[in-house]
């Protein structure tokens, strides 16, 4: 008789008819006292129903009828974070866990409850558990669930009594997020970044913005063939952002893929014109081309808009090595090596100084000056495409060889100016 007031308890619940349901329950205990069942189904009742300390009191009930219910310390759990008993919380949701290691709810509920006491690190770290759950059991609207929940929580250390955040203390966006795994990677632990975005994408395989991240960290670690497919997953899902045509652009050039570079930065450009980032990767692009007056020019811009660009100096410096306008070069290595020390960037630094010692040696005096001014006078006239210098160079020997360098430039030179009518 206790099973058909039960069952029928059971089927208004279903219905929402929870004061029903509760009658039935009551019944069902009338009959027999010791349904541990009826208890736990009475406080899902009265839970619903608003009641949350009467279904304390039914969860509370039903432990004492069987210790190792799973289900009643998850819901008394709940049920004590509906009162803000968050202590009482975390005590029944580590129980429940303890009695069942892959319960996924009981992970995201203590992911909640570590949370709103502002402990954000293993919130996280018990929504991924969840999630990583949730996959196994092909929920995949409960993972995605999770996702936002980690999406909107800040990576960081887990705080001390002193530096605790405050629960109502606000989360960062979905954007943030991601800021904080680059920032990650940027300090040098790309391993956790990588492994944090893989987890991502996993539970949401369309998430453009997390390929976008992966590339870029990928990027970092020098995985750049990689990069250039997350890059492109990227752009598939309509995620049409100036970081990605310029970081695939950067590797794309890396890997020697110049005119397709240039064709990603001229992109992110018309997104991002005043992006010195974009300005010094192209004008990289250029200087592996041999246009290096097309370099100097972007650094120049990148210059610009941020006079106080280490990299735009540095690589400038570079362009006019190049063109053996050492002077100049001499400048930029000197303006980059006292941004890069002030910014106590000793690596960068240490390869500025690199860079001067190679030059320093040149002087207005040195025997190959009048080589040095003929190659930076063809270099000009040339637009600053050395490629296109050699050949000529190339043709003169081949008309009249054993002739001294500096005849051979002396020789292009001139019949240079003669074709332009000079």
């Amino acid at each position: 008789m206790n099973d058909e007031f039960y069952n029928r308890g059971l089927e208004k619940a279903r219905r929402k008819d929870y004061a029903g349901a509760i009658e039935e329950f009551n019944h069902a205990l009338q009959l027999t006292p010791y349904f541990t069942e009826a208890y736990l189904q009475r406080g899902l009742a009265y839970y619903d129903s608003g009641a949350i300390l009467k279904a304390v009191s039914d969860y509370t009930e039903a432990l004492k009828l069987n210790p190792e219910s799973v289900e009643a310390y998850y819901c008394r759990g709940l049920a004590r974070m509906a009162l803000k008993n968050l202590p009482g919380a975390l005590d029944d949701v580590e129980r429940a866990i303890r009695l069942n290691l892959n319960y996924a709810s009981a992970y995201y509920l203590r992911g909640i409850v570590r949370r709103k006491q502002g402990y954000i690190q293993d919130a996280i770290a018990n929504f991924k558990k969840a999630a990583g759950l949730y996959l196994e059991q092909q929920d995949k609207d409960n993972c995605r669930l999770c996702l936002e929940q980690i999406k909107q929580l800040q990576p960081q250390e887990l705080p001390t009594v002193q530096q605790s955040r405050s629960p109502n203390a606000p989360i960062l966006s979905t954007n943030e997020y991601f800021t904080q795994l680059l920032e990650k990677a940027e300090k040098g632990d790309t391993q956790e970044a990588l492994a944090d975005l893989n987890w991502v994408l996993k539970a949401d395989p369309q998430d453009a913005q997390a390929y976008c991240c992966r590339g870029v960290v990928r990027c970092k670690m020098g995985n750049y063939r990689e990069a250039i497919a997350d890059f492109n997953q990227a752009l598939r899902l309509d995620f049409q952002d100036a970081i990605v045509y310029r970081n695939r652009g950067k590797a794309r050039s890396i890997l020697g893929d110049h005119q397709g570079a240039i064709a990603d930065l001229n992109q992110a450009l018309e997104m991002q014109p005043e992006d010195p980032l974009v300005y010094i990767a192209r004008g990289n692009a250029y200087r592996a081309m041999g246009n290096y007056l097309g370099a100097i020019q972007d650094y120049s811009y990148a210059l610009q808009i941020n006079p106080d660009d280490a990299q735009a100096y540095y690589n400038r410096g570079i362009a006019y090595t190049c063109m053996e306008e050492m002077q100049n070069a001499l400048e930029d290595y000197q303006r980059a090596a006292s941004i890069f020390c002030e910014q106590e960037d000793w690596g960068n630094y240490q390869q500025v100084l690199s860079s001067l010692e190679k030059i320093q040696k040149f002087s207005p005096e040195s025997k190959k000056q009048k080589y040095n001014l003929l190659r930076q006078r063809l270099l000009r006239m040339v637009g600053g495409y050395w490629e296109i210098a050699e050949r000529l160079i190339q043709q003169k020997q081949d008309y009249h060889p054993g002739m001294s360098d500096e005849w051979y430039l002396q020789k292009v030179i001139d019949d240079l100016e003669r074709d332009r009518g000079r």
